[in-house]
Order: structure tokens, then C-alpha cells, then sequence
């Protein structure tokens, strides 16, 4: 699907409901059923505006579908769902104008230049005034890096270029809500470092950018909210650090007497391992002060302490049993 806006669907109308101003996105029962299979099963979604909210699941977790019925490419089974406080499909045509998306990939003509791909597509949007396009193909061309590309045909850009051309195809408006499939993809450490930045320096205006990537350090560095998918269902959603802090703590130890303190983590009822550092996980009955005060108490000569949360990748591994690789 080419980005930027989204063209709206015949659909079937959701039953009515109030959606929250303060959610860019938001979901209740969201269900999608193809046959026997039901690939969306009762999701209650909610994007608050203004962040950059990371979508990550497994392959076939219902990730990808969801957005699709979200943009209006898939129609929902059951439920109801609301896009920048409307509800949708009702109230596409008042909707779909303020969101631009990239979704499965960008789609160009091969042998244009990619700003005559842009100056077309823009020309293709109803609200878009002629005479600043020129001004806005090359200012989305900038934000993106490609100004030095832009009179190269579109078949001679690689992976990563193409994919850059799309975010200035959905950046030459500006849109309430951009939903990304994959930004990063194909795009080299440098190349993915400026999408980062230009994706978290957009809600500086206040727009809303839903990431779906399988890339879970991109998400980790880029995103404050995060959902996760698993066989079709929501099985987490928050903000990063609520998500992390659900997760287990593990207290990092230096100590020149490894052995003593050893025994006395062990007396704690602390589960211990040996990497270099001791490392023992902590629950809710042993706190760090305390922890530390027994192994001073038992003379344990403490260099140094701290506390580490789960990563984003353990807390996904946890939820959902899926190794890293979650592109869906």
C-alpha cells in the first residue's frame, strides 16, 4: 500500500459508543474472523495522543490485520473502534484525511523520479493546495534525506531509499496520526538512526505515530507506549516503563567476596546466578536497602549495586513465548 492518506472503504457500520478525546486510537471488542479462524479476538486498544505507540507481535498474532481494519483495508467482524475520537467506519470521510499511513511496504511508479512520484500522489489528495507543492515535495524530500536522490528514477533506489521515499510520502501533509508498518526496514545503522529521530521529533507538534516493527531495540528507543499481540489477542499495552516494571528485577552485585555473598543472598531466599557480577531477582518481599544492609551485616564488602528491569525483548519473550523475530 502506497503512504500517505488512507482512501476510505465501503464498510459496515460499527455500533455507536463515545471514544475518548485524549486516544488517537482506541478499540473495544475489536474482532476480525476469516472462516473458522479468528485472527483478532476481542482487542481493547488504546493509543493516547501525542505518543509514539510501538504494535509488536509474532507472525500471525493478528498484528498486521489489526491495523488493516483500523485503516479501513479489512472490514472488523465485531466490535466497535474509534480513530481521533470518531468512529469508524462511520465517520471515514471526515477522518482518513488527518491520517497518513505506510502499510506493507510503499508502492511507486518505477520509472519516474521519486519527487514526480510525490508531486503525483500529492496532487492525488483532495485537500492538498497546488500551488505550495512544490515547496512541500521538497521540504518532505529533506526531512527524509533523499533531496540528493530525487531526480533518480524510483527503480534504481534501493530497499532502504524506497522506504524512505514513503515516510516523505505520508510527511507531506501534516496528518493528526501516522501509522508506520516497518519504517526502518531496509535501511542501513545511520539510515535508521534519522528515522528514529524524525519519528520521535514529529509529536512535537502533537501527532500521533503508531509503530508496528519487529525491530524490538528500534521500538524500545523510539516508542513511550507499547501493545503486544499474541494469537490474535492483547496480551499487554502501556507505557514502556509500566510494561518493563511488570517484568521481573534482578539486583546486580560487585563484591570482592562472591562466596559470602553468595551464602547470604542465598540465607535471603534470593535466587542467585554467577555472570561476572552476582545477579539475584528480587520480588516484592526483599527490598534493595535491606538487601544490602544483611550482606554489609554479614561482611560483604559491597563496590557497587543496581537495580535492572526487564528488557523489552525478555518481557515479549515472557508474554508471548516467541523468540526475537516478530515481524507479522
Amino acid at each position: 500500500m502506497t503512504a500517505g492518506s488512507v482512501a476510505a472503504p465501503a464498510a459496515p457500520s460499527v455500533p455507536d459508543g463515545a471514544g475518548e478525546e485524549s486516544l488517537a486510537i482506541e478499540t473495544r471488542g475489536l474482532s476480525k474472523t476469516f472462516g473458522a479462524q479468528r485472527a483478532v479476538d476481542d482487542v481493547d486498544l488504546r493509543v493516547p495522543r501525542g505518543s509514539v505507540f510501538g504494535f509488536l507481535g509474532p507472525n500471525g498474532s493478528g498484528k498486521t490485520t489489526t491495523i488493516r481494519v483500523l485503516l479501513g483495508l479489512a472490514s472488523a467482524s465485531s466490535g466497535q473502534a474509534w480513530v481521533l475520537g470518531q468512529p469508524v467506519p462511520r465517520s471515514w470521510a471526515q477522518v482518513l484525511p488527518r491520517v497518513g499511513a505506510l502499510v506493507e511496504g510503499p508502492g511507486f511508479y518505477p520509472f519516474l523520479s521519486g519527487r514526480d512520484n510525490l508531486r503525483r500522489l500529492d496532487a492525488a489528495d483532495p485537500t492538498a493546495s497546488p500551488r505550495t507543492r512544490r515547496a512541500r515535495v521538497d521540504d518532505a524530500l529533506d526531512r527524509v534525506g533523499l533531496t540528493h536522490a530525487s531526480s533518480k528514477k524510483v527503480h534504481a533506489y534501493s530497499l532502504g531509499m524506497k522506504q524512505r521515499l514513503g515516510l516523505a510520502n505520508a510527511l507531506l501533509t501534516p496528518r493528526e496520526l501516522l501509522v508506520l508498518d516497518e519504517p526502518t526496514n531496509g535501511l542501513d545503522p545511520q539510515g535508521t538512526r534519522e528515522v528514529r529521530h524524525l519519528v520521535r521529533s514529529l509529536t512535537a507538534d502533537g501527532t500521533t505515530v503508531f509503530v508496528s516493527s519487529h525491530l524490538l531495540s528500534e521500538i524500545e528507543q523510539m516508542c513511550d507506549h507499547v501493545a503486544v499481540m499474541s494469537v490474535g489477542r492483547l496480551v499487554a499495552q502501556g507505557s514502556m516503563a509500566e510494561l518493563q516494571a511488570q517484568g521481573a528485577r534482578r539486583l546486580r552485585l560487585r563484591t570482592p567476596d562472591p562466596t559470602e555473598a553468595t551464602a547470604t543472598l542465598t540465607r535471603l531466599g534470593l535466587s542467585v546466578d554467577r555472570e561476572g557480577d552476582l545477579l539475584a531477582d528480587l520480588d516484592d518481599e526483599h527490598r534493595v536497602e535491606d538487601v544490602v544492609a544483611a550482606l554489609v551485616a554479614a561482611g560483604v564488602r559491597v563496590r557497587g549495586v543496581s537495580v535492572e528491569g526487564e528488557t523489552l525483548e525478555d518481557r515479549f519473550v515472557a508474554l508471548t513465548g516467541e523468540g526475537f523475530d516478530v515481524a507479522g
